[in-house]
């Protein structure tokens, strides 16, 4: 309980739910981490079809998909780990800081999570170089053309969510591509240039595919209020999260982008004497 609700002259002190800061950063927790858990299933799902599906060609697609993706999975969701949790202790404020309430915990619990699954940049060369400039970022395109299929069942969708959503992806899919294309021309020329856009290739895809799973998610609600299936709450709310990852997560893309195509000559600008 701490502060007076905005817009009421002298009202009574409140829960800190009801102040907007605090409803941004809690929703910033949690349609990041359904992204992050959304991706990591349709990623298991592909390495359980790599194993068992009964087409060979089937087998090898999902294998290509989820060799991909498991860098993505691992570097983006350990490194948004460490702002949700951070966050959690911003949205407690001093008391989150306290080591009674255990929020601190979580933080330091996720840091090291950067550091043992391989470090952000090994995950992230790997993603540039073995998984994508090897192949000349075929399985890339593919998952990208996956991607633009959800964004034109975005563009049929009704109401004021479903537009927002599908700006923010088309625009993200946009920043993903051209990045894409940017890496498979540039590691073969300029390997420096393209590693030092690696760590923010592998959060733009990270964004982009989570941004991806949740529109699907949405669309999947969407679907069950049209057919007047229950828990209408929970499918509202989905795609309440939604809206806010494509406002709030997706609309980072573009900046991304740009920090890989141009950012390359300000990493590399300095000599070491002058660090």
């Amino acid at each position: 309980i701490q502060g007076a609700e905005l817009g009421v002259r002298g009202g009574e002190k409140v829960p800190i739910i009801r102040h907007p800061d605090v409803r941004r950063m809690l929703m910033s927790m949690k349609a990041q981490v359904e992204a992050m858990r959304s991706l990591a299933y349709f990623t298991a799902a592909s390495l359980d079809k790599a194993n068992r599906h009964p087409d060979a060609a089937e087998r090898a697609r999902h294998q290509a998909f989820a060799d991909l993706m498991i860098p993505v999975v691992k570097g983006w969701s350990t490194e948004t780990s460490i702002e949700v949790t951070s966050t959690g202790i911003q949205i407690q404020g001093g008391m989150g800081y306290v080591e009674e309430t255990g929020a601190a915990q979580y933080l330091r619990d996720a840091r090291i999570t950067t550091i043992y699954e391989g470090t952000t940049a090994i995950q992230a060369n790997d993603l540039i170089g073995r998984k994508i400039a090897r192949d000349k970022g075929v399985t890339a395109q593919a998952v990208i053309a996956m991607m633009k299929t959800t964004d034109g069942q975005l563009a049929g969708a009704p109401g004021a969510d479903f537009s927002a959503m599908r700006a923010a992806f088309s625009d993200g899919v946009k920043a993903l591509t051209e990045a894409t294309d940017w890496i498979v021309v540039t590691y073969s020329s300029d390997v420096k240039a393209a590693s030092a856009g690696a760590v923010p290739f592998l959060q733009l895809f990270g964004i982009v595919a989570g941004g991806w799973q949740m529109a699907r998610a949405a669309l999947a609600a969407q679907a069950k209020l049209a057919a007047g299936d229950g828990e209408a709450p929970f499918y509202k709310a989905k795609i309440a999260t939604s809206r806010f990852y494509a406002d709030h997560i997706l609309s980072q893309a573009p900046g991304l982008r740009n920090a890989i195509v141009n950012g390359a000559a300000g990493v590399l600008a300095l000599e070491e004497t002058q660090f």
